[in-house]
């Protein structure tokens, strides 16, 4: 369990990332969802294409030799862009009322638990201060 919530604090502990707060110093939590960018095999694909078409229209090769070298170069674009499963990276974001803002990279599969883990928490901050006002 990252996130252990006793009555007055809050204590987070993800691998070698730690931290504790009081209930009260906590002004915002929760998970941040950053999509992976692709700009080398977006600029390797822009490459070959550019390579492709000026040897199409400036070059004198015969039988469309480098049509070969294009797809098989298109091939280890697309190999190398889906090789990696991860589409998106995650991150637990606290902001404190002292203007700091921690963010700690957790795993994919630990995302659903530490995202049950934060709506407990939100669910105890939003009943305290129901208990406040009431």
């Amino acid at each position: 369990m990252p996130l252990t919530i006793f009555s007055d604090k809050v204590r987070f502990r993800y691998k070698s990332k730690n931290w504790q707060y009081q209930f009260d110093e906590i002004k915002e939590i929760g998970l941040l969802k950053k999509k992976k960018k692709y700009f080398l095999e977006n600029g390797a694909f822009i490459a070959v294409t550019a390579v492709a078409y000026y040897c199409m229209i400036f070059s004198n090769l015969m039988d469309l030799y480098y049509i070969i070298p294009a797809i098989l170069c298109y091939t280890l674009i697309i190999v190398f862009r889906f090789s990696n499963s991860k589409e998106s990276v995650y991150f637990v974001f606290v902001k404190d009322i002292y203007q700091n803002e921690i963010r700690t990279k957790i795993e994919a599969k630990d995302r659903v638990l530490v995202g049950k883990q934060i709506d407990h928490y939100l669910d105890l901050q939003f009943e305290r201060s129901i208990k406040r006002t009431a």
